[in-house]
């Protein structure tokens, strides 16, 4: 199942960003793919504060740690596959343990693990149109998912 959401600017993001958050499940994967700069980590931080996270502001880019953890209503497991030289580096890391446990793992970059991700789970590439707007091209695999997409739209 797929559907495209036009994003006029940063509120619109933040808000689809909590809408998300709020809907999550236990053991839920989203993957994160656009250019450097399309908003990735910041629609993580949205994301976080539907989740409940306490310091949204605590919230960024894991480039050079690989993973962030952030506790909220389900943990949130933040990686950034930005300087992985591919799947089997991002496998190395333990991602499947996080991908079968009971936190909400998001995945920035995930154009470059698509291997390593489950088969189950929730795409959203943001293609930038311009400086404020965006297109998140989402799509669900699996019956989760796809519940979950329905709900957004």
């Amino acid at each position: 199942m797929t559907h495209t959401i036009d994003i006029a600017d940063l509120a619109a993001t933040e808000a689809f960003g909590r809408r998300l958050g709020a809907r999550l499940f236990p053991g839920a994967v989203v993957a994160l793919v656009g250019q450097l700069g399309a908003g990735k980590t910041h629609l993580t931080r949205a994301v976080s504060e539907g989740l409940g996270v306490k310091n949204p502001a605590a919230v960024n880019s894991p480039t050079f740690v690989l993973i962030q953890e952030y506790p909220a209503r389900l943990p949130i497991y933040h990686f950034d596959a930005y300087r992985l030289s591919g799947a089997q580096e991002f496998a190395e890391l333990g991602a499947d343990e996080y991908f079968r446990g009971d936190g909400v793992c998001l995945v920035e970059w995930a154009d470059k693990v698509d291997a390593t991700l489950p088969a189950e789970h929730l795409r959203i590439e943001i293609e930038v149109l311009d400086e404020n707007r965006r297109r998140f091209h989402l799509t669900a695999t699996g019956a989760r998912y796809e519940e979950l997409l329905a709900a957004l739209n």
